[in-house]
């Protein structure tokens, strides 16, 4: 039901302030007499907990934030830019424009990180890092990815000073000088090998896969100018199934068994054709995996799967990220309970609301529902105008 918020109550409370929250907000902003508040840092995940000097994959026609009319784009920033850049897409650059669509569709985003959110009888009560607490009749989790962060077991023993995440560095330049094994063979990983590399680390890469995947599209040099029709400008998956992922609306009516499958195969491992020139002097070791890792004199002695060992200062997993809502410090474990799940992920209707009345999901979370471009920046519009159709829909149905 809408009504006039009251102090300390709002209709609708966005927990985040990254891409899609921004998004979804702007989205919610634009209907009459319906109070809005976003809570969080904003581009706080994209700002703290990405590598300074990255690149982003996505090419420019997915970078955009979503604004109901359109105008608040990356093209437009960049029109207004005092220092132009280009694609790919720097991560300065973008952190800049979300702040810049920030100050533009919702300026009053609270920096208050949401310590609780629980269900209550009328609604929801979420509780500030400040202790305040603050209702609201519908709460949309736009939390990102950082509390998925993949760490596989056979890491666990070590210690913080010899094994990290790849979301846990901003600044990778305090590894110069170390010798350093990464473990991955997707974007993260190959960029972040890059980026150590450059900044005077002796680095290893360590694949799984029998092979790297560059993401060259040969399409484009066989057809040219109509390899268009077979990839949607998200760009995200093979030749022609890129188009059924750019549209939600139509993947998710699909068979579950397809589904999965195309999912898989649009988000498999794989790294920026723009990466190849920077690793030349970077050797990659595919088709191995760390059997054991474990201190030695100070170090960390790595033994492979094929029997070879490896001596380094530094393991660096660029393993990825598992959705589990449970993970989210600030749902509360009775709520968590409550919402039907497939595998950690939450079960959603069209409007991205849960089981749960008033419970939405956005980005990563939304993928098993919504098909892999929720995991994509480009995911933010479809999620954007589907949360606010849902919002109105059923603000419309409780008036009448």
């Amino acid at each position: 039901m809408l009504r006039r918020a009251a102090a300390g109550r709002c209709d609708v409370a966005v927990v985040g302030a990254g891409p899609f929250g921004l998004s979804v907000a702007a989205h919610l902003r634009a209907a009459d007499g319906l109070s809005v508040r976003v809570f969080g840092p904003t581009m706080s995940f994209w700002q703290q907990q990405m590598p300074t000097g990255m690149l982003l994959r996505s090419p420019w026609e997915a970078c955009h934030l979503s604004d109901p009319a359109r105008e608040l784009t990356l093209d437009h920033y960049h029109a207004q830019c005092e220092r132009p850049f280009s694609s790919p897409v720097p991560l300065s650059s973008f952190v800049e424009y979300g702040h810049w669509f920030q100050r533009t569709a919702v300026p009053d985003v609270d920096e208050r990180t949401v310590r609780t959110v629980d269900r209550v009888a009328d609604g929801f009560e979420l509780e500030l890092a400040d202790g305040e607490r603050v209702a609201a009749d519908r709460v949309v989790v736009a939390a990102g990815i950082a509390d998925f962060a993949w760490r596989p077991p056979e890491y666990a023993a070590l210690p913080e000073a010899h094994v990290s995440h790849s979301v846990d560095h901003r600044d990778l330049s305090s590894f110069s000088g170390k010798r350093v094994a990464v473990i991955g063979g997707g974007q993260s990983a190959l960029e972040s090998a890059a980026l150590l590399h450059e900044h005077g680390s002796e680095v290893e890469i360590f694949v799984r896969d029998p092979q790297v995947r560059w993401l060259i599209r040969r399409w484009h040099h066989r057809i040219g100018v109509l390899s268009r029709l077979a990839y949607a400008p998200p760009d995200v998956g093979p030749a022609f199934v890129s188009w059924l992922v750019a549209l939600p609306q139509v993947f998710r009516l699909m068979p579950r068994k397809l589904q999965d499958r195309l999912a898989r195969r649009s988000v498999r491992a794989a790294g920026s054709a723009w990466l190849v020139p920077r690793l030349q002097d970077v050797p990659i070791a595919t088709d191995r995996s760390v059997a054991e890792a474990a201190r030695a004199n100070g170090h960390v002695r790595l033994r492979l799967d094929d029997g070879e060992t490896r001596t380094v200062d530094h393991i660096l997993l660029a393993t990825g990220y598992r959705v589990d809502v449970a993970k989210y410090p600030f749902l509360s474990p009775r709520l968590v309970e409550r919402i039907r799940q497939v595998g950690g992920y939450p079960r959603l209707d069209h409007g991205f609301e849960t089981n749960v009345p008033g419970l939405h999901f956005v980005g990563a979370p939304a993928a098993w529902s919504m098909g892999p471009l929720m995991r994509f920046v480009a995911g933010a519009d479809f999620a954007a105008h589907s949360v606010a159709r849902g919002v109105m829909s059923a603000a419309g149905r409780s008036r009448g």
